[in-house]
């Protein structure tokens, strides 16, 4: 039997909770150094300044205490908050500077965190609330009338919605605001200022690291709505440490968040890594080629972790030649696959605006496995383009031949990812069949994509055998959409396939739906390509806008599918080939063949 170990030694994992790791590491940090930094403003955060608002201040003799989410559980009694130790809490926001002090008190109070994608439409974050089962949230402004809707879907009246829900936003932390009227009756960060401390942080050392869930992002399958996937304190720990023999940063480092930090990647990478190490890291809300240029100039950043789309701009955008971006040193992408093509084009164009060193580098990994599995390190960076890296130390890997059982590919060959190690889920919540579903018998999680290994322990990811869409790195469930598109009383099936633009470097959802009435109701192809777009525009308002019908909706007589009933896509994907003249995974033109 072959089992992969890393090429990296293994390193030790702390037993601690996220919050002991990232603060009271005895690698302190100075207390004057800035740690946050939101890129709208210019606000900064120091370190000293983000633990005495935030966790551990100690005012002076006969002032009042303000502890910002410390106050968590004290302020939780005072507002009629339903929370404490051990329960969730949902939330739901865009990047902010607001986030990583919401998200890092939680953990300090021992509540776990549930982080809501900030698109969500109020049927997808009512699933979310109910499946978590969260007391209460954490929202947005902006967002605050989807989460009203949630809740009202829910069934939770309005005065009790009110109750379990906090109204964030940032602000300057020293300097207590005046909430918005807007806001009346709802709790706000400022308000939860003046409402007490917490006296010390909830501990999860030693075992109970292991098994207290600390977060729970939610993860798309191939059948029914999203997972929670609970991930413990000990996940998270293990991952930052693992990451760190490869991840390498130096004093003079400034790091960007573009990723959103509701998403794992987003979450442990940038928050999580980089806050531990004391790494600056500028928030940036939102993102436009020349906002994401704008900042890099603004701030002097020097790496930052992406996605594909993100690196087409950076390779075909005007915005990199109107911004002074040469102190980028790296770009590391994830959540979807990289090309090499891609890769080069964007260390060509960089370099060639001053860019010195420069590098493109990719890892891979899961929701599932806290995020990271493989990680190609810069210094290996031009060497392995294409690769997604190396496995990391504590982990193990086999990879696994299609078909029943468990056998092992030879040297060289495509095979499924089984990974085993510190960094895997406790499970999916509630959902212990769902969990059973993805483990091996020999505790390997089955993570559903294919890779090869080449002799120097370098992995490619080359194949998915999961139904999955990535549409810009984000999880789409065909079955999800599919669920949509058949509520709608004028079409009888549905089936979702992704199909690749090369243009886009994404997976786009493509929708293949049969029409109560029938194909033969339609009169005209004018009349049916009408239909069809009605139903892409009905679609956009009722999911995300990641699970947006982008790649197209054809209507057709029926939905092919097997005995038992099981949709058969790759018959889909042959039909797209033919009607576009498109390969579907490459996004290439298809090579016709010339009749002699």
């Amino acid at each position: 039997m072959t089992i992969y170990t890393s090429t990296v030694d293994n390193v030790d994992l702390p037993h601690c909770s996220i919050f002991s790791l990232v603060f009271n590491s005895p690698d302190r940090h100075a207390e004057e150094q800035t740690i946050l930094i939101d890129a709208p403003s210019g606000h900064t955060l120091r370190r000293g300044q983000f633990r005495r608002l935030a966790f551990h201040h100690l005012p002076a003799p006969g002032t009042p205490r303000t502890g910002l989410l410390s106050s968590i559980l004290p302020a939780a009694k005072q507002r009629g908050l339903p929370l404490s130790k051990g329960q969730v809490a949902l939330v739901f926001s865009p990047n902010s500077v607001a986030y990583p002090l919401v998200f890092f008190a939680l953990q300090a109070a021992g509540i776990i965190a549930t982080l809501a994608n900030a698109s969500y439409t109020p049927r997808e974050l009512a699933h979310q609330l109910r499946d978590s089962n969260a007391e209460a949230a954490f929202v947005h402004p902006t967002l605050l009338p989807a989460l009203q809707a949630a809740w009202k879907e829910l069934g939770v009246d309005a005065d009790n919605a009110r109750r379990r829900t906090v109204v964030i936003d940032w602000t300057p932390w020293d300097q207590v605001q005046t909430a918005d009227p807007a806001l009346a009756g709802f709790t706000s960060l400022a308000k939860l200022l003046t409402l007490g401390q917490l006296e010390r942080e909830v501990s999860f050392d030693g075992k109970r690291a292991s098994s207290a869930p600390a977060l729970m992002c939610y993860s798309s399958g191939t059948t029914g709505l999203a997972k929670g996937v609970e991930s413990t304190h000990y996940n998270i720990t293990s991952l930052v440490a693992m990451t760190r023999p490869l991840i390498p940063w130096s004093k003079d480092d400034i790091a960007l968040s573009v990723l959103p930090l509701y998403h794992i990647f987003g979450v442990v990478l940038n928050m999580c890594y980089w806050t531990t190490f004391g790494v600056p890291l500028v928030i940036q809300a939102g993102h436009t080629p020349d906002m994401f240029c704008s900042n890099i100039a603004k701030y002097r950043v020097t790496t930052v972790f992406v996605v594909p789309p993100i690196l087409l701009a950076m390779a075909k955008h005007p915005a990199p030649t109107q911004h002074d971006i040469k102190s980028l040193r790296n770009l590391t992408s994830g959540a979807a696959p990289l090309s090499d093509s891609l890769a080069n084009a964007v260390v060509t164009r960089l370099e060639g605006l001053g860019c010195q060193n420069v590098v493109v580098t990719q890892g891979y990994g899961l929701t599932e496995t806290s995020p990271t599995v493989f990680y190609l390190p810069e210094w290996h960076g031009r060497r392995k383009v294409g690769s997604c890296g190396m496995l990391l130390p504590n982990l193990e890997v086999k990879l696994i031949a299609d078909g029943p059982g468990d056998k092992e590919v030879k040297e060289g060959e495509p095979g499924e990812v089984w990974v085993r190690g510190p960094t895997i889920m406790k499970g999916y919540l509630n959902n212990p069949t769902a969990t059973k579903e993805v483990t091996s018998k020999c505790g390997f999680f089955m993570t559903g994509d294919i890779a090869t290994r080449d002799s120097e322990g370098f992995y490619k990811i080359v194949d998915r055998k999961k139904e999955l869409i990535k549409y810009k790195g984000f999880q789409v469930p065909p079955a999800d959409l599919e669920a949509v598109l058949v509520s709608h009383p004028e079409i009888a099936d549905a089936a979702v396939i992704g199909v690749y633009s090369a243009e886009q470097e994404t997976e786009l959802p493509r929708a293949y739906i049969v029409p109560t009435a029938g194909l033969q109701s339609f009169k005209t192809q004018e009349e049916k390509a009408m239909f069809e777009d009605k139903i892409t525009k009905w679609v956009a308002g009722k999911v995300a806008k990641h699970k947006h019908l982008r790649g197209g909706v054809a209507a057709i007589d029926v939905v092919p599918k097997s005995a038992a009933g099981k949709i058969l896509r790759r018959e889909l994907r042959e039909r797209y080939k033919k009607e576009s003249g498109r390969d579907p995974v490459t996004g290439h033109p298809v090579q016709t063949k010339t009749k002699l």
